[in-house]
């Protein structure tokens, strides 16, 4: 399999955004809107990153950038 190599703030945004979600649904309906905003601001910071404007930022790279990064949230729960 072809390895990608991300920004790190690309790939810590993409981590950011599991551990979120994460938090998201752990948490009661009341305390939920803070993790929606954070998903959102996360989510415009990953779809607007420049790397997508380059050759690398294919399709096969947007899967490849969130399987790692769920991969690295996984790691990080405790």
């Amino acid at each position: 399999m072809d390895r990608h190599t991300f920004p790190t703030d690309l790939l810590k945004s993409q981590e950011a955004w599991y551990v979120t979600y994460q938090h998201l649904a752990d948490v009661p309906t009341s305390g939920a809107a803070a993790h929606r905003r954070r998903l959102l601001q996360l989510s415009r910071l990953i779809a607007a990153h420049p790397y997508w404007q380059t050759p690398y930022g294919t399709p096969a790279a947007r899967v490849a950038l969130k399987e790692q990064a769920r991969a690295q949230a996984a790691k990080a729960r405790p």
